[in-house]
């Protein structure tokens, strides 16, 4: 059923299952938002609750839900953008539902270890929880106010050792590397087993009449993006002995695993990474202070991901950059996901025929 924010959404959903599924679309799939001169439909602007400072505030219902009803209406979606909108409480959200607690900072939010002892540490996700709740609460109001006219994406939940690391403390976790690895590995067994009892739920809550959701990009099936950013700190072999078996564990169970590799830190990893075979696209993040994804600097790790297969994923792409990528990577550039954003809807129109390869 077509979209109300996005009119021609079966042809763009037809692309990406084609896409995702290894065939060509003629070009990258690329998502492309256009600001519009004025929102499709109007939603009145409930007043912001006092102390508000943070879009994923759960403060105030109410408002969240407000936020959601007119958070798509202002864009235009071309090529394969689609619009969306999440039940989000921050990133790491499973770390919210396995006991940490979170505080609003200035336009972000910050979460509270909860485990003051390995001997002491719990990783059962409790019905009455109170952020779990929010969570699909929200997503049960989204999907009611969307009905027809936008996606309801899954919320940031976060796996692993960054998950484990909100929960017991960044420095902690590091000499509990050390001194009780297997402690570590049953921790990580059981969070991935947590991760999923949510997972599934909210696929179960979200996902639309073809089977496909939505996490960062629409896919056929159960789709999610997995991380590590607590992989700057480690060496690869640590990575490879604590990180990559949850990785394995978790695409198991996924259609499609999409890796957020945030930075240069995370650069020693890439063999890893690649080693785990049902992980389907990886999204490159420079990282502060760092060249923007589309510098040339950063082409040979791109070549190292699509030679092996996988698709690449860039967000806050430079469409004046596109023909130096295309040039680069030839007909590998069809593996690339590029999101973007354009002032007008002729310069995305433009941009797509660009990039026909």
């Amino acid at each position: 059923m077509p979209l109300l924010y996005r009119a021609d959404s079966d042809a763009a959903f037809e692309r990406l299952s084609t896409w995702w599924k290894g065939g060509s679309i003629g070009r990258p799939a690329l998502q492309i938002r256009v600001p519009r001169r004025a929102p499709v439909d109007e939603v009145e602007a409930a007043a912001v609750p006092p102390g508000w400072s943070t879009n994923y505030s759960t403060r105030d219902f109410g408002y969240r839900v407000n936020l959601a009803a007119r958070e798509c209406g202002p864009w235009e979606y071309h090529g394969e953008a689609l619009p969306n909108v999440s039940p989000d409480l921050g990133p790491n959200c499973l770390a919210l539902y396995l006991g940490c607690t979170a505080t609003d900072g200035e336009d972000t939010v910050w979460f509270h270890p909860c485990i003051q002892s390995p001997e002491t540490a719990t990783f059962t996700v409790s019905a009455s929880n109170f952020y779990w709740d929010f969570t699909q609460r929200l997503a049960r109001e989204q999907l009611r106010l969307g009905r027809g006219k936008f996606l309801t994406s899954f919320p940031d939940l976060i796996e692993g050792l960054d998950t484990l690391a909100a929960m017991r403390g960044t420095e902690e976790l590091l000499y509990d590397l050390m001194e009780r690895p297997e402690w570590v590995h049953d921790s990580l067994r059981r969070i991935t087993e947590s991760y999923f009892q949510c997972y599934d739920q909210l696929y179960d809550l979200i996902h639309d009449e073809r089977g496909g959701s939505h996490f960062w990009a629409w896919a056929p099936g159960r789709v999610a993006k997995l991380q590590c950013d607590f992989s700057a700190m480690i060496s690869p072999s640590m990575f490879q002995d604590f990180m990559v078996p949850v990785l394995r564990r978790m695409t198991e169970r996924l259609d499609y695993a999409i890796y957020h590799w945030d930075g240069p830190g995370a650069i020693p990893h890439l063999d890893h990474l690649l080693s785990v075979p049902r992980i389907h696209m990886i999204q490159w993040t420079a990282g502060a202070g760092a060249l923007p994804v589309w510098d040339r600097c950063w082409w040979p790790l791109y070549h190292r991901i699509v030679d092996s297969g996988r698709k690449v994923f860039l967000v806050d792409f430079d469409p004046g950059r596109f023909v130096d990528l295309k040039a680069e990577f030839g007909g590998k550039v069809g593996q690339f996901m590029l999101a973007m954003t354009c002032p007008t809807a002729e310069e995305a129109r433009e941009m797509l025929v660009r990039a026909q390869t």
